[in-house]
């Protein structure tokens, strides 16, 4: 391959930031808004958790789908470029569906087709730097990429977010649309592509029946995670009934049946996919299958928090919906930029302090963050809900930069891509189990003691940022490849 200069591989990994426009956009600040102009104030939290969880299934099946067939396709624009272009032609058609949508069953469909259409784009663009790039200019590729997304937080809190705030909700989305169309143009211009001129003889039939087996994996998590928060949720509601009464037995076994449901969840949805999906052989690197399990617990608790914050803005400050949109921009730019701080020398303090200990900390650190979250829960004021997003933001910079790089070092050389692949494991079922079940356990208990159910909440991903520390007690020493 021929070696990039700076601005090759700026252009290769343009379109990542279009991307996650559309993806923060979207998921952050779009969805929210109107379901909570759809459906009512009790069962928010519920529809958003069951939207984001549909949404995300078609994402687990389209974006790995798309990949392998861009790995084939043999047009003259080269194999990922035309899966860029036909992706956001949909994209537009289904901002357009988003932004014309008049109930929560339109909703539904736009979100469905835009998650179909988004990781048409997705699952080819991930192909770009393998392509393209030189082998020892990957790792600055990677960190470029890296910045380009997570730059949409920032950029959205200056322009879409106050759009929606000012109620032009519509120009908001056309403005998406539309930085969305000219990062797919300049990428097109940009990024040259030799045609393939022989595709790969693997068979895609078995590939994709093994993202069935990640998906199966997920749902038997969940059903397991189900039966064992069930369980322990029943008993300790009954202990609480006993002593206090029984409305204060549902609220306990609610909060401790849902925090468990999650916890579990994702211990057996982790175990479960990787052997679907790797096989029995997955056993024989434990320490593996711990750092998804780490990775999945960060994600659910990270997600969920952004996921929820407009909803419990409204509630914290009794504001409208557009006031929300605009406050959570806010937000999201403090959270991007301590987010960037941490995550540029996060490479750098890993390869002298080492990935695992780094990992560590950042989910240390994202506890205290939700630990200051909490105190807002109890005591709404805005500067302790900054400094707890400047906290998470932190967090989540040095844990995404830190812990890729402790899977890269767990993973075995020789099947690296295959290993590596199950990750989307963890990002797909981050919101399905952190706002899927989520979701309805803040509904419940809100209804029965304003806010509690976002402390209950809250306090449930922070439990999950803890067990993600304690599950690194998994990943050995000895099976660390070249960590400091």
């Amino acid at each position: 391959m021929k070696r990039m200069r700076w601005y090759d591989l700026l252009a290769v990994n343009l379109f990542w930031l279009g991307l996650n426009i559309r993806n923060n956009a979207v998921g952050t600040i779009f969805t929210p808004y109107l379901v909570d102009r759809f459906v009512s104030s009790d069962i928010r939290n519920t529809a958003l958790g069951e939207l984001r969880t549909a949404g995300l299934i078609i994402a687990m099946l389209v974006q790995p789908a798309m990949g392998l067939l861009s790995d084939r396709c043999q047009a003259r624009m080269g194999r990922r470029r035309p899966f860029i272009l036909v992706g956001v032609l949909f994209d537009l058609a289904f901002l357009a569906l988003i932004a014309l949508s008049a109930n929560f069953w339109m909703l539904v469909l736009a979100t469905l087709l835009i998650q179909f259409s988004a990781n048409v784009s997705h699952g080819a663009l991930q192909g770009l730097i393998p392509d393209l790039v030189p082998e020892d200019q990957r790792g600055v590729a990677s960190a470029v990429k890296a910045i380009l997304e997570l730059l949409p937080m920032i950029l959205l809190g200056f322009t879409i977010a106050p759009l929606v705030g000012a109620g032009k909700f519509g120009l908001a989305v056309a403005v998406t649309g539309a930085l969305l169309l000219l990062l797919m143009l300049l990428t097109l211009l940009l990024v040259k592509e030799t045609p393939l001129e022989t595709p790969p003889d693997t068979p895609l039939a078995p590939t994709m029946l093994r993202v069935l087996g990640m998906l199966a994996g997920i749902v038997g998590g969940a059903v397991a995670g189900l039966i064992a928060g069930g369980v322990i949720g029943v008993l300790s509601g009954a202990v609480a009934w006993a002593l206090g009464g029984r409305e204060i037995g549902l609220i306990v076994g609610v909060s401790v049946g849902g925090v468990i449901v999650m916890a579990s969840a994702v211990v057996a949805g982790v175990w479960a996919g990787t052997l679907a999906t790797i096989g029995p052989e997955v056993r024989r690197t434990p320490a593996f299958v711990w750092w998804v399990v780490n990775r999945l617990m960060f994600l659910a608790a990270i997600t969920s928090v952004q996921s929820f914050a407009p909803f419990f803005m409204m509630y914290a400050f009794g504001v409208t919906r557009e006031r929300a949109a605009a406050m959570t921009g806010s937000l999201m730019i403090a959270v991007g930029v301590f987010t960037l701080i941490s995550a540029l020398p996060g490479g750098w303090l890993a390869d002298r302090l080492g990935d695992k200990r780094l990992v560590a900390a950042s989910g240390l650190l994202a506890v205290f963050g939700t630990a200051i979250l909490l105190t807002s829960v109890l005591s709404p004021q805005l500067w302790i809900i900054y400094v707890a997003g400047a906290v998470l933001g932190l967090a989540a910079g040095l844990f995404m930069t830190t812990n890729w790089s402790l899977g890269t070092r767990l993973a075995p050389e020789a099947e690296a891509g295959r290993y590596l692949g199950i990750s989307n494991l963890a990002g797909a079922g981050a919101g399905m189990i952190g706002t899927g079940i989520g979701g309805p356990i803040a509904d419940y208990l809100n209804a029965r003691l304003p806010g509690l159910g976002y402390l209950v909440l809250f306090g449930g991903y922070g439990v999950l940022f803890l067990l993600s520390v304690v599950s690194l007690r998994g990943v050995r020493r000895e099976e660390v490849k070249r960590e400091a």
